[in-house]
């Protein structure tokens, strides 16, 4: 997991500054993005337990997330948006691990209501939905139905290529022999435009 991070930040960062370099021009009606943020929420799906006395819930709404895609802008007021994501809540130790993950597709629509903020919505695909583990945690391991889920967003602008975005999602993971998990959550994230 940390080697994802590492990479991932290590391009989202050669992205900036390459961008840095470049000259302003007008804004193009297609721009590709990337970013990461962090959610919370959603029904337990398993507890870590240390030899210290902690514990870590693994829910079915939380983690980090990593995105990437491309938004085309229709008009002025309105955009489109697809991306693919990476959506992930583990925790480790020396004796185990448990890890929940999912590759959620998306593809929202925004009305622009000035140049700093934009409010939209869309669909969300979640494909590969999986509850892993191993070590002392062994047994846990769930494979979750492919779903579909409801995203609303509201996005704020820093400058015209990073913007900060709030967001609820409302999705639910199935599989059989398993009970009905809500993956219902609120994210924070940044995306840089390029």
């Amino acid at each position: 997991m940390k080697k994802i991070v590492f990479a991932f930040s290590t391009l989202l960062a050669t992205m900036v500054a390459a961008h840095a370099q470049t000259p302003a021009t007008a804004a193009a009606p297609v721009r590709f993005l990337a970013g990461a943020g962090f959610s919370g929420g959603g029904d337990e799906l398993a507890t870590a337990s240390y030899t210290n006395g902690d514990s870590q819930d693994i829910r079915a709404g939380k983690g980090l997330y990593l995105t990437a895609g491309a938004e085309y802008r229709v008009s002025p007021q309105v955009s489109v948006q697809a991306t693919v994501n990476f959506h992930i809540d583990d925790t480790n130790a020396d004796n185990g691990s448990i890890r929940f993950r999912r590759f959620p597709v998306e593809v929202l629509g925004y009305y622009h209501i000035n140049t700093q903020w934009r409010v939209g919505g869309g669909v969300r695909y979640i494909n590969g939905a999986k509850l892993t583990s191993s070590g002392a945690a062994a047994g846990l391991d769930t494979k979750f139905d492919n779903s579909t889920g409801a995203v609303l967003e509201a996005e704020y602008f820093w400058t015209p290529n990073f913007g900060m975005k709030m967001r609820y999602v409302n999705e639910t993971f199935k599989a059989r022999g398993y009970e009905d998990a809500k993956g219902n959550h609120v994210g924070i994230s940044g995306n840089y435009y390029f």
